[in-house]
C-alpha cells in the first residue's frame, strides 16, 4: 500500500458528492452525457472511466475487521486494505467509501451510489442473481455473541434450533440471517453489528450470530460488555457444510473492471505470504485464505460439501 493512497483514503460524505460527474460516470444508471453521447462508464467502460478519474467509490456497512471508519474517521478494514492494493495495481489510486446498512448494499450498488461492495459479502446463490462478484477473497466460520456464562449454553446453530424460548439476532440479510431462516428459527433483525451487542447486553436477545472474526472484534472493542464469543465453527443446514467465502461486488455489466479486478487481486489471495501481509494486520491468516476447490461459480450455484 503506497502513503499515497493512504492520504487517499476517505468516506463520501453523501448522494451530493456522488452526483458529481465522476461518479456518474462509473455508475451503471448513467447511459449518457448531458450531450446525449455515450458516458464513459457506461456500456461495460467502468474500468477505464475509475481509471481516467483515479478514483473508485465502494459501499461498506462498518464491520469491523472487514471494512469500517477506524477512530479518526478514515476508512479502513481488511478488505480496504485489499482493495487499496488491487486498485492502485489497476491504476486507480483513491477508494472512497459510502457507509450503509447491510442489506442496502447491493440496491445501491444497482442503483450507481458507488462502484463496487466493499464489505467481504458472502457469495450466496440469491446474491448472485442480482450482482457480479468477484473471485473468493476470504473464507468465513460463524460464532455467536452471548451473555456472560453462556447461560443456555449455545455453541452452534443447532443448539440455537433447539433451544426453547430463545431471541436469536442477526444482521438483516446477512448469511445468518439466512442460516436461521433455514433452520426455522426467528429472527429479530439489526442493522449493524453494534445493535447486535445491544440487544444482546439489554436482553432483547439471547444471542447474536455474525462471523467469528467479526464478533471478536466486537468483544475487544468493548471489553466492558458482560458478553463472550463462542467458538468458531462452520454452520450445517440439511446436513451440508455451509461454506462461507466473501468476494467484492460489482454490478452485472462492469465486466471489464471485475476482471481485470480478479487478475490483480489473485496475485495476493493466492500467495501466502501476500495474503497474511496485506489482511494479516486486521486478524486474517492463511486459514481464512479461499482454496482454489472453492470458486464463485460453484458458491453461486449453491454447490456445497456434505458435512463430515
Amino acid at each position: 500500500m503506497t502513503s499515497n493512497s493512504r492520504r487517499n483514503r476517505a468516506l463520501t460524505a453523501g448522494v451530493s458528492i456522488l452526483a458529481l460527474g465522476l461518479l456518474g460516470a462509473c455508475s451503471g444508471d448513467a447511459d449518457t452525457d448531458a450531450n446525449g453521447e455515450e458516458a464513459a462508464g457506461s456500456g461495460g467502460g467502468a474500468l477505464a472511466a475509475a481509471q481516467e478519474a483515479g478514483t473508485i467509490t465502494v459501499g461498506i456497512a462498518g464491520e469491523e475487521p472487514y471494512s469500517f471508519l477506524d477512530e479518526n474517521g478514515e476508512l479502513s478494514g481488511a478488505v480496504i486494505a485489499l482493495h487499496e492494493e488491487v486498485f492502485a495495481e489497476l491504476g486507480i489510486d483513491n477508494v472512497e467509501g459510502q457507509l450503509v446498512e447491510w442489506d442496502s448494499l447491493i440496491p445501491g450498488l444497482n442503483a450507481g451510489r458507488f462502484d463496487a461492495i466493499s464489505a467481504g459479502m458472502s457469495i450466496l446463490p440469491d446474491r448472485c442473481d442480482q450482482a457480479a462478484f468477484s473471485i473468493p477473497e476470504i473464507m468465513y466460520t460463524t460464532a455467536l455473541l452471548v451473555p456472560e456464562g453462556n447461560p443456555m449454553d449455545l455453541h452452534d446453530m443447532q443448539d440455537v434450533a433447539e433451544a426453547e424460548g430463545i431471541t436469536f439476532s442477526a444482521m438483516s440479510g446477512a448469511i445468518e440471517d439466512g442460516y436461521a431462516s433455514d433452520l426455522g428459527v426467528d429472527v429479530m433483525a439489526v442493522g449493524s453489528p453494534s445493535d447486535g451487542l445491544d440487544a444482546v447486553v439489554s436482553g432483547r436477545a439471547d444471542v447474536f450470530a455474525l462471523t467469528g472474526i467479526s464478533l471478536r472484534a466486537l468483544a475487544e472493542n468493548n471489553p466492558d460488555a458482560p458478553v463472550e464469543v463462542t467458538d468458531a465453527f462452520v454452520a450445517v443446514v440439511d446436513g451440508k457444510e455451509q461454506v462461507g467465502a466473501g468476494a467484492t461486488v460489482f454490478r452485472e455489466g462492469d465486466d471489464d473492471l471485475r476482471e481485470a479486478y480478479n487478475e490483480a487481486s489473485a496475485q495476493i489471495i493466492g500467495d501466502t505470504a501476500e495474503f497474511e501481509r496485506v489482511l494479516g494486520p486486521y486478524g486474517f491468516s492463511d486459514a481464512e485464505r479461499p482454496t482454489e476447490d472453492i470458486t464463485t461459480e460453484m458458491l453461486c450455484a449453491g454447490e456445497l460439501p456434505d458435512a463430515e
